[in-house]
């Protein structure tokens, strides 16, 4: 299910319209936990709870199916992010910490699909609330499941998107990702943004800011009180030089110019990397490819000095028309 990710600027006369008159032409409808009847919230806990089990024991099989026929026929990222998170998974126990209910009506697809959930105030989101935003959503009703999953390794944010299919729940979507990193959470990061901000470090700052705002939220189409306190407070800070929004940036390094189409940092064990794509010819091509990820690494850390002091790598893939890409790690204290 893809992500549908703008800001929440809706004004608050339309949100009175939408969520407290409510208007019968309203395609979406969102319920919260404490709105929802105990055989409702008590079907998608269980369900939620049934697939925790079977991905912490690595039942890839039975978690297969039990989900709807477009994700079964297609298991295969479902199966590497589980498979990818099995070390944490393993032994840990499961607390569902929130549930809410989405409905979609109409006949078609839904190209955005916009569900806010909770209660609001005049300037947006409370601490209780949820938007979520998805693209060409089927029809149908679906359950959102937010787990933390605890165990030897750490804290891990298990979260579900469970799809009603007659009278039971199948697993619609799964996502798996660390609460920490090296131990640091979403505050620390958002104080170190801050700090690189102070020291005019603004790509550090940036990218510190989106890993802070990817910890906050267990899903990345939900937004919450936190989620659009951050964007506010970092929305005018993004760097001009920086590919966005389907825009790419122009990063020399000697005689080439290369194309670049994305620029974010990753948790890679217990590193933080910085992920710079671009376009390139043919991917297939290993060594043209390598040797331009590393000019393109060169010429990245060269442009912006301060990246050496926020980050333990620079991983650079060159990604062809096709889609393929090729991958190049190389360690800052490597990097001449």
């Amino acid at each position: 299910m893809p992500r549908a990710r703008d800001s929440f600027q809706r004004s608050f006369l339309w949100l009175v319209l939408a969520l407290f008159l409510s208007v019968p032409s309203i395609a979406q409808n969102c319920e919260s936990s404490s709105d929802l009847d105990d055989a409702t919230r008590t079907a998608i806990t269980s369900a939620a709870q049934r697939d925790f089990d079977l991905a912490a024991k690595g039942d890839i099989a039975a978690l297969q199916l039990n989900s709807i026929a477009s994700l079964a026929a297609n298991f295969a990222a479902i199966e590497n992010t589980v498979k990818g998170h099995q070390a944490n998974l393993t032994g840990a126990q499961a607390t569902v910490n929130s549930v809410f209910l989405l409905e979609a009506d109409g006949a078609a697809p839904l190209p955005q699909a916009e569900f806010y959930c909770g209660i609001f105030g005049k300037n947006g989101q409370t601490p209780g609330s949820a938007v979520f935003n998805l693209n060409n959503l089927p029809p149908g009703k679906y359950g959102v499941a937010l787990l933390e999953a605890s165990s030897a390794k750490g804290k891990s944010d298990f979260s579900l998107i469970l799809q009603m299919e007659k009278t039971d729940w199948k697993l619609g979507g799964l996502y798996i990702k660390e609460a920490q990193i090296s131990g640091h959470d979403a505050d620390w990061f958002a104080t170190q943004a801050r700090a690189y901000k102070a020291k005019g470090q603004s790509h550090n700052a940036w990218l510190y800011y989106i890993e802070a705002r990817s910890l906050v939220s267990p899903l990345p189409f939900m937004d919450t009180l936190a989620v659009d306190n951050l964007y506010h407070e970092f929305q005018n800070d993004k760097p001009a030089d920086v590919p966005a929004d389907g825009k790419t940036a122009d990063l020399n390094a000697g005689a080439a110019t290369y194309k670049l189409t994305a620029l974010y940092p990753e948790a890679v064990g217990n590193d933080l990397d910085v992920i710079v794509k671009y376009q390139f010819a043919d991917a297939s091509n290993a060594n043209e490819a390598y040797a331009s990820n590393i000019a393109v690494i060169k010429a990245l850390v060269a442009k912006y000095p301060e990246l050496r002091e926020a980050f333990a790598a620079v991983v650079a893939r060159a990604v062809d028309p096709s889609g393929h890409d090729y991958g190049t790690l190389l360690a800052m204290k490597e990097i001449r």
